[in-house]
């Protein structure tokens, strides 16, 4: 099984609110599939930026016991693509239902540029321009952390730890 090292509160936010990962490069390749969602030892240290946008974003805190240096779940890995692609995407999007459907398009929030493009959106809450995103689906938190070293990149787990992940 492949696994990512992330670290926390980020992790937490993968298994529990499907947060996109950023990457500067695409670590994950053309894999697709399950991957076992490893948190780092050291916590994420920005300003309180990082919380700040979460609670906003998604209207709560990220809990005060969270797990390091820990496999803490599993999520399936089924995208993977660049900002610029993100933008794209949201584009075509948009403009579809500009001409297909115009009642769901004035239903798109206005975030003040007007028209087109002020209906634009990332394609989640959590992306960054000029990153890739690693696109997640069916998070399944584990009821027990398991402890394990991270490594960089996309990683295979060791067969001991593959097994507890999946029993």
């Amino acid at each position: 099984m492949r696994a990512i090292t992330v670290r926390q509160p980020h992790a937490w936010a993968i298994v529990h609110l499907g947060k996109v990962e950023n990457r500067t490069r695409n670590i994950a390749g053309s894999y697709r599939g399950p991957v076992a969602i490893h948190a780092g030892l050291h916590p994420f240290e920005q300003d309180n930026m990082s919380s700040r946008a979460h609670r906003d974003a998604h209207g709560s805190e990220t809990p005060t016991e969270i797990a390091f240096g820990a496999i803490i779940g599993v999520a399936d890995l089924v995208d993977v693509h660049h900002a610029d692609e993100c933008w794209d995407r949201e584009l075509h999007r948009v403009v579809r239902l500009y001409r297909e459907h115009r009642d769901e398009f004035a239903a798109i929030p206005d975030n003040g540029a007007g028209g087109i493009l002020g209906r634009l959106r990332p394609c989640s809450p959590w992306a960054m321009d000029e990153h890739w995103h690693l696109v997640w689906e069916n998070p399944r938190p584990l009821a027990v952390p398991i402890p394990a070293k991270g490594r960089l990149g996309l990683w295979t787990l060791p067969d001991d730890i593959a097994e507890q992940v999946t029993s």
